[in-house]
């Protein structure tokens, strides 16, 4: 998958290992520090290397010393974009969401071009803000065109916003172009499980039974124990009057569900996409 520059951060960490270790790491895909020390014209490089790599790169970044050395950055200067989007980083992880989306709009403010569409992204999955996550994604198809966050073009995440928002009819409309224009570009095993998935599920949301089993169909022919897409297969068999087909689906769903197999995204360990199951309801599966 293509990866889009701007993806400086990884999210899909596991919180319990360092956070120390993934920075110093990442870092190696980037300009490294020194040399942005020593182009540097504006002292910012230094405040980076400061205050975030000697410092708060030292702690996990759910501590407070993360904080008090992002803000003693932020003191030297507060125009340097990635420190506002590093400051940002505990607050979506602990879904205080408002103050996460405050200091990315300072990030974005500083830097648009690369924090524009890692914002879109962050309101759609996290914090739920369709709205608002669509005007940037338009914003920044204008701007820049396309581009990708966690794996993703940009448009999937303005299909997830339609979705969110029960729009269906314009969720389907960006997912059959962007289907159709990844098949005919790069070939149909390049379009994603979820591209089917929610065209799929956009399918189930209109009464068109038949189609959304053929993109779950889709989806599951990738990802073959994907228990979500399951699920709503079997709902869409029983509309249509396959019951027992329908709900044994749905059972085998259950089972896949139990271990492990449903969303891999790397953000799904920490927010739920939409249509996403934790079957907890047990009428689910009678």
């Amino acid at each position: 998958m293509i990866t889009s520059v701007r993806n400086f951060l990884i999210f899909q960490l596991v919180m319990v290992f360092a956070y120390s270790t993934y920075a110093c790491n990442r870092i190696k895909n980037d300009k490294p520090i020194q040399t942005m020390i020593t182009h540097d014209t504006t002292g910012q490089a230094q405040i980076i290397q400061t205050y975030l790599k000697e410092g708060a790169w030292n702690y996990h970044f759910l501590s407070k010393e993360w904080q008090e050395w992002i803000d003693k950055g932020l003191e030297k200067d507060s125009t340097i974009a990635y420190l506002w989007q590093q400051k940002a980083l505990p607050y979506w992880k602990t879904r205080r969401y408002e103050l996460a989306s405050a200091c990315y709009d300072r990030a974005v403010y500083y830097d648009r071009e690369k924090w524009l569409s890692r914002h879109a992204f962050l309101k759609c999955v996290f914090s739920k803000q369709y709205h608002s996550a669509l005007a940037d994604i338009e914003a920044y198809h204008k701007e820049f065109g396309e581009t990708y966050e966690n794996d993703h073009a940009l448009s999937f995440y303005e299909a997830l916003c339609y979705i969110g928002l029960a729009e269906f009819d314009k969720a389907k409309s960006v997912l059959i172009k962007k289907i159709e224009t990844e098949e005919r570009e790069r070939g149909k095993n390049w379009v994603h499980h979820l591209d089917h998935f929610y065209l799929g599920i956009c399918y189930y949301e209109t009464n068109e039974y038949q189609k959304a089993i053929e993109e779950f169909d889709f989806a599951l022919a990738e990802y073959d124990n994907f228990s979500d897409a399951q699920y709503w297969k079997g709902k869409s068999l029983i509309y249509l009057g396959s019951e027992t087909e329908g709900k044994e689906l749905i059972l085998i769903g259950y089972e896949n569900f139990k271990t492990g197999a449903t969303f891999n995204e790397g953000s799904s360990p920490y927010e739920a996409y939409p249509y996403q199951l934790t079957w907890e309801w047990p009428y689910m599966i009678k």
